[in-house]
Formats: structure tokens, sequence, C-alpha cells
């Protein structure tokens, strides 16, 4: 292990996420914790493999063939078996994008959960196309993540929706904003009584941060700059950041460190796509970097502390337990805060 980052565990990890009985931690751990190339035989054995195991076998086999979970439409609810969740929770497992499943996954969605203006609309009504009033940050960034991990950037329509991404955070002349959705520029949402929301932000940032930064417009640039200003508008490991609805302390699912993720956000996810975007060694990260540090246990593993326990297709991981999913997180931090490469997206 390179001491430059595992210097701050506790204990090794390395060869509890390497165990073949988790295909899908081993491979991403392969690829992210050891740098091994996508064509090592390894990777590619454990790749597979987790196509092959739950929690991706299981998502897989509930799907309609005509490429829905649960019901046709706009597929934001149920929460969190619906299709859009799916797709979400497929990409944050690894699977493998190649997979024709998966591909009729992501058409579906491209033709049924996108608004006219671009953006992906939380509805779950039986509609084709959810209302322009719908998109919101949150869902839009995971499933722009989703889509451009599964091979969609050339995609019109995932082109699109990074328009109506960066259109809606730089504020453009013309773009129409609604009361009960998307409702200003800076992350404006109506959730959060029209004030910048710093987990619609997280979202948005995956969302763009997967696309090459050699293919990010100037408009990206600058909405993904407007993101990062805002997470760091205060110090992330308090997480005060604006909170409407007569709230004055941040939400404690900041502080709850879990796996799967939806549209909530906790300090960890905020630490991985600032370090995505390049931040990861920025002083200002220094205390969460140290808030996340503590949370470790004896043998350098986390606790899932927001495992969306009997709300999807399989439980990934027992609420409360050492978590593989959030040890595998924690550590891509810690080796971005050490100023390694960052990981494949």
């Amino acid at each position: 292990m390179d001491t430059g980052w595992t210097d701050r565990l506790r204990g090794d990890p390395l060869p509890w996420l390497l165990e073949p009985g988790t295909p899908a931690v081993r491979h991403l751990t392969l690829r992210q914790l050891l740098d091994r190339p996508e064509d090592d035989p390894e990777v590619h054995e454990a790749a597979a493999a987790a196509m092959r195991s739950d929690p991706i076998a299981a998502t897989l086999a509930a799907q309609d063939p005509g490429g829905w979970w649960v019901k046709p439409g706009a597929g934001y609810a149920p929460k969190y078996t619906g299709t859009v969740w799916s797709v979400i929770f497929l990409d944050q497992l690894g699977a493998d994008g190649r997979d024709p499943r998966i591909q009729a996954a992501c058409e579906y969605v491209l033709g049924n959960t996108q608004t006219t203006s671009g953006g992906f609309g939380a509805s779950g009504q039986l509609t084709r196309r959810p209302p322009d009033s719908s998109a919101l940050h949150c869902l839009n960034g995971n499933l722009l993540r989703a889509l451009l991990g599964f091979g969609r950037l050339d995609d019109p329509r995932v082109q699109a929706a990074i328009d109506w991404e960066a259109a809606a955070v730089n504020g453009d002349e013309g773009f129409r904003y609604y009361r009960s959705g998307t409702s200003g520029p800076d992350f404006g949402c109506a959730v959060n009584a029209g004030l910048p929301c710093a987990w619609g932000a997280v979202k948005a940032l995956l969302g763009l941060a997967r696309i090459p930064a050699a293919r990010r417009t100037p408009a990206v640039g600058r909405a993904i700059g407007i993101g990062v200003d805002l997470l760091f508008s205060v110090d992330p490991a308090a997480a005060a950041y604006p909170a409407g609805w007569g709230n004055t302390a941040p939400s404690r699912s900041w502080f709850r460190p879990g796996f799967p993720s939806g549209y909530v956000a906790d300090i960890s996810q905020e630490l991985e796509v600032l370090a995505e975007l390049g931040h990861g060694r920025d002083p200002r990260l220094a205390l969460a970097v140290e808030w996340l540090v503590s949370l470790q246990d004896a043998e350098g593993r986390w606790r899932n502390q927001y495992a969306y326990h009997g709300k999807t297709w399989v439980d990934f991981e027992r609420q409360g337990a050492p978590s593989k999913w959030v040890t595998l997180r924690a550590c891509r931090i810690l080796k971005a805060a050490s100023g390694a490469r960052p990981p494949p997206a």
C-alpha cells in the first residue's frame, strides 16, 4: 500500500475490500485504490462477477424488458426502486454500461424523464415527459453522472441536460425559473425556500465533473466555479449552508456517511466531488478530512450510517455496520487529499 495516504488509516482495510464475496467493491477497489487498468485480468474478472451478483443482479432482475422499473413514466417514484434511482444506483455500483439492459434503461430515461427544457424532472406520474418546472439540480446531476458513466456523453439529449445545468446555475438570459422547482441562479431551489441548495450543488458538480476537462464548455466551467464557491463559502466540516423554512442548523444527514446516495449529500460526498475537481489538497478541506478520519474504527473501516435499508431492491449493507462501500469512498478521499492522482470516475 502507498504510505502517502494510508498512514492516516488505523488498520489495513484492503484485504477486506478485496474479498471476492463482494465483487462490485473488489472491482472498484482495484481500479480506484490500486490503480489497476481496465484491461487487467483481475479487474475484468471482478467486474464480470459484480454483474452476476447482488445488488447489481437483483436490480437488473427487477427491470421490465421495456427498460423501466416498477411502472412506466418519468420514474422518480417510488423511492428508491423507481427507474431513475435504479439507474443512479447501478452507476454508483460500477455496473457495466455496455450491458444491453443498462443501455435500455438509459434510453428509457432519456425518452421519459427529460423535460422539454433539457433538465431531468422529478415526477412519478405516468406521463411521457415531466413538466419543465420539475427539473431539479439534484436529479439532473445524479442522472448526468450516471448517463456519462454509461457512455452517453455524445448523445444530444445528454448534451441538452448539460446545457440546462449550466444555464440554470449561471442565470443565463432567458432561462426560466419556477417557484415550485429550480427557482433561481446559483443553485436556488424552491425545496430550500428559494435559497441556494448545497445538496443540489454537490449532485450537479458530480455530474459536470464527469465531463472530460477538454470537453467542458466555458458555460460549464462557470457553473463548476459557482458550485465550488458555494461549497467553500462555509467550512465544509460544519456544513452550515443556507437552510430554508426556519431551519437554523445543518441537516444531520450531512454528518452521516452512507451508501448508496440519492438526493441527500453528506460531507464525504462533498469531499469526493471537490477532490475530483482538483481541490483534494485544498487547506479549506482540512477539518472535513479530519472529521472523516475520526470516524474510522480500529481496523480502518467506516460504518454505513445512511444505508437506505429496506428501500432498495436488495439491501446493499446493514445500517450502522462496518461498510465496504463507505470505507472505499473514505479511502478514495484520503488518497486524493494526499496528492495522488484522481481515480477513474
